[in-house]
């Protein structure tokens, strides 16, 4: 352990220590002779006293005045000993105060707090670090810190007085070491790149480890660079704009990775003291990803998802640009709206997967058909639409749409599958159809809804009286959705006939809507209107629900018939629609008879089976009706077991006159008995049809020869008069 080596001369003393030290000596009685030097030697002595009290008065302000220091002082002599200290150094070093004292050497004060566990920084090599705490004392060159038991930290800083003493200043950093450790906590291990500059030179004074990570720097790579030098075009630091009172936040900066690469940051900054010098925090949020993001979401608001086309939202902005433009020269703009011809059949047949393919290959030809300058855009599952600009008459615009349906109608090879899919085009002429975009819209689409009504695989153009008849459309959806709502809908029934007996087998409920202004309207008028808007749920409930309460009242052996939509079966909740309507009325389920088309089986889903072999459980019949319309009848009669199949009355008409039509009907009665079903022919309404049909073997016929559709009322007198039902003449009465 270095000690300071012992000097020869005597330790040279202060007055004040001289006098504090040396008690004074008794006064001696003097003779007569030397009386006139003891009164001289008296007067000193009092001099003496006087300065002595003087001395004792100074030494005591000096010790005020370094007790009310805020720091801990003490003053050693040039062997280490206490000469003074003050209040604050005795609280700091509270477990060794009861040893100071004049004359004790610091070392032996520090060799008990070591051995009493002072100073944990010692445990394990106390004399190392009590002979390195000496020389920092006898050698002093700078401050250092010393952790105490407690967890305080004391900053000490020790320098040589002129006569060889020691003077030590103390300070209780603990409160700035906790600020420091909370601020390594946040900045040494903090996921958010930060990176500490100096405020003068902008040098990078330090960095974490997400900093290094992110830039791909090393920590001495960073430590010679300057904040500078990561920026990328701008010259303003990133702190300037704050420090004079604006957001720097707000703006983005961008910044160069090691290996080149641009990133977005918006960057926050803080001042502070690093070090004992003035610095900026930076803390960096990396925004590149977030903007990318953004980016995506604007694309994917303003374009369709699957063909990646412009979406509704983006064609009425392009076309708004395109409409202003044209307004100042005498051009035309064609809108086309284009609508696949059977997209569904392509979905159900071979799935959804080639569906998607088929409309981007669609998108892609459509796009190849297309002028720069021209628009394009997918507006729902099978409709796209174009805007052609530049446009002097109509007949460019069909000439367009021509060259649009040639290219979709060639074949799609897709997954191993042949798909040909036709289109149809409707076209609006702006600003002739409309200066709008909305407007343009709405009549091009209107046009397509004609030539799809007309002839599908063509083009039709807008006309003022399309607008007319939406307006008629939409007037019957309204009226249509409060008949529903007020119960003014009502079932009128058509009997059906056995051709052997001639008598009243059941009845078919037919949906009537009685007008309070326009009387009785057409369900061929109002039913593609329900069935288009969903209205077709409520109306089919409450046709079923008032058809079993009429059935219930009538003869046990009378059935009623009543028709489904397939928009009933989608709902989900058509086999608890019957089961409970059959218990509120009353009706057996066997006098139930339950009506569907084959365009329900063109779907083939589960569901729809399951829900058709449950009816049937519970004793409802189910028959097929427009037998022979669709495209796949015989492979429909093997997917579920039919009660009734009807022959669609299209076959029926001028029967006795039509060998081809006798052909077909004989082979669907001859498939009906082999199948053990009852055949019923509708759209009778004539003698000679009776007739042909009775000799074919048809059970039931249906149609105005026998009756045209009456209310309940009616149909419970023709009940009554059920005798009278002994030949087809005598039905033809009835009617």
């Amino acid at each position: 352990m270095p000690k300071k080596p012992k000097k020869t001369r005597k330790p040279k003393q202060t007055a004040i220590v001289r006098f504090l030290g040396r008690p004074a000596k008794p006064a001696a009685k003097l003779s007569a002779s030397r009386r006139h030097a003891t009164g001289e030697a008296a007067r000193k002595c009092v001099e003496l006293e006087a300065a002595l009290a003087e001395a004792r008065k100074s030494h005591e302000r000096l010790r005020e005045a370094i007790d009310i220091l805020p720091q801990g002082m003490v003053l050693l002599d040039a062997d280490g000993r206490y000469i003074l200290w003050n209040k604050k150094y005795a609280e700091m070093y509270r477990r060794s105060s009861e040893l100071f004292s004049p004359g004790v050497r610091l070392e032996d004060t520090i060799r008990v707090g070591v051995a009493r566990g002072d100073y944990p920084e010692a445990i394990g090599h106390e004399e190392e670090w009590i002979a390195e705490r000496l020389k920092k004392l006898y050698q002093p060159g700078g401050r250092h810190e010393q952790t105490l038991a407690d967890g305080r930290v004391i900053l000490i800083d020790e320098r040589m007085t002129e006569d060889g003493g020691i003077i030590g200043l103390r300070v209780d950093i603990t409160e700035l070491k906790q600020r420091e450790a909370s601020f390594r906590l946040l900045f040494d291990s903090n996921p958010i790149p930060m990176i500490v500059c100096a405020l003068g030179d902008e040098h990078i004074l330090a960095v974490n480890d997400a900093a290094i990570q992110h830039y791909g720097y090393s920590r001495s790579e960073f430590e010679k660079l300057t904040i500078r030098s990561l920026q990328a075009f701008d010259p303003e630091l990133p702190w300037t704009a704050e420090l004079s009172g604006n957001e720097s936040a707000a703006r983005t900066w961008k910044h160069v990775r090691a290996d080149g690469t641009l990133i977005d940051l918006a960057i926050y900054s803080r001042q502070l003291v690093y070090g004992d010098r003035p610095a900026i925090l930076l803390a960096l949020m990396d925004t590149t990803e977030r903007k990318r993001a953004e980016a995506r979401l604007t694309f994917m608001a303003q374009h369709d998802g699957l063909t990646g086309l412009p979406n509704r939202n983006l064609l009425r902005q392009q076309m708004d640009d395109i409409l202003l433009r044209t307004r100042r020269n005498a051009e035309q703009v064609a809108v086309l709206v284009l609508g696949l011809d059977h997209f569904k059949a392509v979905n159900d047949t071979l799935g959804h997967g080639i569906g998607d393919k088929l409309l981007r290959g669609v998108g892609k030809r459509l796009r190849s058909m297309l002028r720069d300058d021209d628009a394009l855009a997918r507006l729902n599952s099978d409709e796209f639409a174009i805007v052609q600009s530049g446009v002097t008459r109509p007949e460019d615009a069909a000439f367009l749409a021509r060259r649009l349906l040639d290219a979709i109608g060639d074949p799609y090879l897709l997954d191993g599958h042949s798909v040909v899919i036709g289109a149809s085009i409707g076209i609006a002429m702006a600003p002739g159809d409309g200066d709008e975009s909305e407007k343009v819209l709405k009549n091009a689409d209107l046009a397509l809804s004609r030539a799809k009504n007309d002839s599908r695989g063509t083009f039709s153009f807008f006309e003022a009286g399309m607008d007319a008849r939406a307006q008629t459309r939409r007037k019957i959806e309204t009226e249509l959705r409060e008949a529903v709502q007020g119960d003014t809908l009502r079932p009128y029934y058509q009997p059906l006939v056995d051709l052997a007996s001639g008598r009243i087998t059941g009845f078919e409920a037919l949906v009537r809507w009685p007008h309070p202004e326009r009387g009785m309207i057409s369900p061929a008028e109002f039913i593609p209107v329900a069935e288009e808007t969903g209205l077709i749920n409520a109306v089919g409930g409450l046709m079923l629900r008032r058809a079993c309460t009429d059935a219930a009242q009538w003869p046990d052996d009378v059935h009623v018939a009543v028709n489904l939509s397939p928009l009933q079966f989608r709902l989900g909740n058509l086999l608890a629609l019957v089961v409970d309507t059959l218990k509120q009325s009353g009706l057996p389920a066997r006098r139930l008879e339950l009506e569907i088309t084959e365009t329900l089986l063109l779907e083939k889903s589960s569901e729809v089976l399951a829900t058709l072999h449950a009816l049937r459980a519970l004793g409802v019949r189910i028959s097929m009706d427009d037998f022979g319309t669709g495209y796949s009848s015989l492979s429909y009669l093997r997917s579920f077991p039919f009660d009734k199949i009807k022959i669609d009355q299209s076959f029926v008409r001028d029967l006795a006159a039509n060998p081809d039509a006798q052909a077909i009907v004989r082979s669907i009665i001859s498939l009906g008995k082999g199948l053990g079903v009852t055949i019923t022919a509708e759209g009778v309404e004539t003698e000679a049809e009776v007739n042909c049909l009775r000799n074919e073997g048809c059970h039931e016929g249906q149609g105005f020869l026998f009756s045209r559709a009456r209310p309940n009322a009616e149909i419970v007198s023709m009940l009554k008069t059920q005798g009278n039902w002994s030949s087809p003449a005598g039905a033809a009465l009835v009617a």
